[in-house]
């Protein structure tokens, strides 16, 4: 099974910080934040990683990270040309991905505890469609907030984007699971009234047709996409990279 970083978005949210450098390069604790990604996916087996990232920081990527062997893991990279939303960014993945394979999908601002080995093992059990990661949260309205199947355990019927009355208490977080047929599903959508293809509309395509698993996830998981949010990761993952 191969692995999907994205790691294009400018991170409005943490400027200037990210005025000279992508934000997936800032330092959450020794490492680029991005770090905690790749050893997530190493750590599970998945070694043939692609990275989707933005031209201004293409060259910090390629010098910092090179082949990716001083991180146990073979580094591919693609140039998302604009920001054009996240399921625009996967679609760069296709080629990279290859017919009847699976894959797991990072977004590069997400960092969490739970070793992904147990997730990744139940989605090559499940024959077809995707699986997402969920995890309960404070305040869902911020989030894409799923609500589940009543007549299928283990099912999301729909997610809702930023609800003002959540359906449930939980957030889909920025890991996600798919088959090939994620880009069937991409070259489906439209973009949005933010002028971007949205991943939430892609995962909505596979829960239409009851193909949208998910797992909870047990341990800390935050998206360091804030000043806040940033120092709080500093704090969680301290220990997980030497």
């Amino acid at each position: 099974m191969k692995g999907v970083i994205l790691a294009g978005g400018t991170g409005t949210r943490l400027y200037p910080l990210t005025r000279l450098v992508n934000k997936h390069l800032l330092p959450v604790g020794r490492y680029p934040m991005v770090c905690y990604g790749i050893e997530r996916l190493r750590q599970a087996g998945i070694t043939d990683i692609l990275m989707v990232i933005g031209k201004q920081s293409a060259g910090l990527y390629a010098d910092f990270f090179g082949s990716g062997e001083n991180y146990g893991v073979k580094l591919n990279f693609r140039i998302q040309e604009s920001a054009g939303g996240i399921a625009e960014a996967l679609e760069l993945a296709e080629g990279f991905i290859t017919p009847g394979e699976k894959f797991v999908v990072l977004l590069g601002d997400n960092l969490f505890l739970d070793d992904l080995t147990p997730y990744v093992e139940k989605f090559k059990q499940q024959h077809i469609g995707a699986r997402v990661l969920l995890k309960p949260v404070d305040d869902p309205r911020r989030y894409g907030v799923p609500v589940f199947d009543p007549n299928q355990p283990g099912l999301i019927l729909y997610i809702e984007e930023k609800p003002k009355h959540p359906k449930s208490r939980y957030s889909v977080t920025g890991i996600y699971m798919y088959d090939y047929m994620v880009f069937s599903m991409i070259k489906d959508i439209t973009r949005s009234a933010r002028g971007e293809l949205e991943i939430t509309d892609v995962n909505n395509r596979y829960a239409e047709q009851g193909k949208l698993g998910y797992d909870i996830l047990k341990l800390w998981w935050g998206d360091a996409g804030t000043p806040e949010s940033l120092r709080e990761a500093e704090v969680y993952m301290r220990g997980v990279l030497p």
